[in-house]
């Protein structure tokens, strides 16, 4: 059944992972796979940290009203926790909707804690071009 390793492996690793996430108030255990699905955007952005180390929490509010809410909270290691929030009177499309909230605020955390060292990345790379290939001559 399994088509190979390393398609598995990195089906694994395209998605949120199983350690990290929390369904909450408003699911049923039940629903976890399918909350899953419509969330495993969320994986390729974790990825840089340890999942043993990330909370990722979903739950909902007002059910099956015009207004319910899903909320996701992430916590990061060396982030404050990110809170995303979708609305919609669909399920799915509140869940894709705080996804992509949750995403948005993940990289631009991401982009305000990697600036430095990239300006210096860029600063080593101009001051000395292609040092390693003549040195010594």
């Amino acid at each position: 059944m399994l088509m190979g390793m390393s398609s598995t492996d990195n089906a694994r690793r395209d998605r949120l992972d199983e350690r990290s996430f929390r369904l909450g108030a408003g699911f049923k255990e039940r629903e976890r796979e399918q909350v899953l699905e419509v969330l495993s955007a969320l994986g390729p952005h974790l990825a840089r940290w340890d999942p043993s180390e990330v909370e990722v929490d979903v739950s909902v509010h007002e059910r099956g009203g015009k207004e319910q809410r899903v909320t996701l909270r992430a916590l990061l290691p060396g982030c404050p926790p990110v809170v995303a929030v979708g609305y919609d009177a669909d399920l799915v499309r509140a869940l894709a909707e705080a996804k992509r909230d949750l995403i948005t605020q993940i990289d631009r955390q991401k982009a305000e804690r990697e600036p430095k060292r990239n300006r210096q990345l860029r600063r080593d790379t101009i001051r000395r071009p292609g040092s390693s290939a003549g040195a010594g001559s």
